[in-house]
């Protein structure tokens, strides 16, 4: 190598580290989502094929911002960044995927490179990749793995879906439970590239393999050596492999875990769950019901409009049955409505006031049995609490309604029944609202679906109800 050339190439190393510092600087905003710009920088990239621009710009992201750049891309974009990625970093940024745009990248891997992907990642997180591939495809991909690795995703994709054994992941750290904490230590130095890149906590176990303590690894550190595992170790919270994931989720934000244990049947450790994946869990589970209580389904960033529509379109004609059926009522009250025209223009305020509040209830109602606040035990105590809180919210809006009308049509008996067919309809909107997320989940369906719909119906047609029929004793 002559002098200028090595010069040039200390020039070009020195200023490397400034240049990524200012591409990362530039990434990301002060909230840390991807900056527009930075996106052209990299589509710009794209256009003219500039391999090596291209490797820079990713080269300054980290694999959560390379996965949330992939929303921005088409296709054939995505393609041709991942080409510029090793296993290792593709392993991280299909961990960090949306599972909608992981199914399009998965398209464009080829199974040799995904099989040494595969092997970087997780077992919990190889386990998800795996089960979004194709038949065909995941049969290449598991063919190319090796023998141990393939035989865990196999047993973990035999569990049901969104269960705690899908959930886990296999590689656990225990001890035996006659060890001391220097033999842990020792052995934990000795097997360190065998052992899980992040762990919590120490599992002990019986000569069973069954889980009979923990020791967090901050305690163990800080006890001397010489100190047997069974006299340290903590109670342990285990979890059942056919567990549902919402139900885990449930334990560790009661318990306050950081990581539990994963038994078989016959209590036998098999894996364990990190709080990582529980806060997946919760976002996963919230994102569902919010989406459930208006009846839709995620409309991601690459989801297609006849998709959309699909999700959406049966609930809307659920909820124009109900409709027609609540609009009957005017129907049997046409000749009130024809002498006191008011009543037209009132109506529809009933009906929205009732609505109003009865998504107020309804959403509280589902929140609570999604957190376990709403059960046998306090049931009673809780409809109690919401009628008394629909029946005051009634009194005080039927107060300023029936003023408010007294005022514009200067009829005393109109704003008496505009009132008590206010107070009529949100006591009924506040039992709607509660009831019927209640009585759904004791019938086993999911509250947060089919209960927005029913709590409509009944404002809608009680407030019709309500308004005309009060109009006929009172005003006719």
């Amino acid at each position: 190598m002559s002098r200028e050339t090595a010069d040039l190439t200390e020039a070009k190393d020195a200023i490397a580290p400034e240049v990524e510092e200012d591409l990362e600087d530039l990434a990301l905003g002060e909230d840390y989502a991807l900056n527009p710009d930075y996106v052209d920088l990299v589509a710009d990239a794209l256009d003219r094929g500039d391999a090596e621009r291209l490797s820079e710009l990713l080269g300054a992201l980290r694999p959560a911002d390379v996965a949330d750049l992939m929303g921005f891309l088409s296709s054939g974009d995505r393609e041709e960044v991942i080409a510029h990625l090793d296993p290792e970093a593709l392993a991280e940024v299909l961990s960090e995927l949306d599972p909608e745009i992981r199914e399009d990248v998965l398209d464009h891997v080829p199974a040799a490179i995904l099989a040494k992907a595969l092997g970087e990642m997780d077992s919990d997180d190889a386990v998800d990749v795996v089960d979004d591939l194709e038949d065909d495809k995941r049969a290449q991909v598991l063919a190319a793995m090796p023998e141990g690795e393939r035989a865990a995703i196999e047993t973990s994709l035999a569990y049901e879906d969104e269960t705690a054994g899908r959930l886990m992941q296999r590689e656990v750290v225990w001890a035996p439970q006659f060890w001391t904490v220097g033999q842990t230590l020792d052995h934990f130095r000795r097997e360190g590239d065998a052992m899980p890149e992040l762990f919590f906590d120490v599992y002990v176990v019986d000569p069973s393999h069954v889980p009979v303590g923990a020791i967090p690894v901050s305690h163990l550190l800080r006890t001397k050596r010489d100190a047997p595992l069974a006299q340290i170790m903590e109670p342990v919270t285990e979890i059942p492999v056919g567990m549902d994931q919402e139900e885990v989720a449930y334990i560790f934000n009661k318990y306050h875990l950081i990581s539990a244990p994963v038994v078989e049947p016959g209590g036998r450790l098999v894996g364990q769950i990190t709080v990582d994946d529980i806060v997946g869990v919760i976002q996963e589970e919230s994102d569902e019901d919010i989406l459930a209580l208006a009846g839709v389904s995620d409309a991601g960033r690459d989801a297609d409009v006849f998709g959309i529509v699909k999700s959406r379109l049966p609930w809307l004609v659920i909820n124009l049955a109900t409709e027609t059926v609540a609009v009957s009522v005017v129907g049997v009250f046409q000749d009130a409505i024809a002498k006191v025209i008011a009543l037209a223009v009132l109506m529809p305020i009933v009906s929205s006031l009732g609505g109003n509040a009865g998504t107020q209830a309804l959403t509280v109602a589902v929140r609570a049995l999604a957190s376990r606040e709403l059960n046998a035990a306090n049931a009673a105590r809780i409809i109690w609490r919401e009628l008394i809180v629909g029946l005051l919210n009634g009194l005080v809006l039927a107060l300023v309604m029936g003023l408010a009308v007294f005022a514009w049509y200067h009829d005393a008996r109109l704003a008496w029944t505009m009132g008590l067919a206010i107070i009529a309809n949100l006591f009924v909107a506040a039992l709607a609202g509660i009831l019927a997320p209640i009585v759904l989940e004791r019938l086993g369906r999911d509250p947060a679906v089919s209960s927005s719909v029913l709590v409509t119906f009944a404002t809608d047609f009680m407030g019709f109800l309500a308004l005309l029929g009060i109009a006929s004793l009172i005003l006719l």
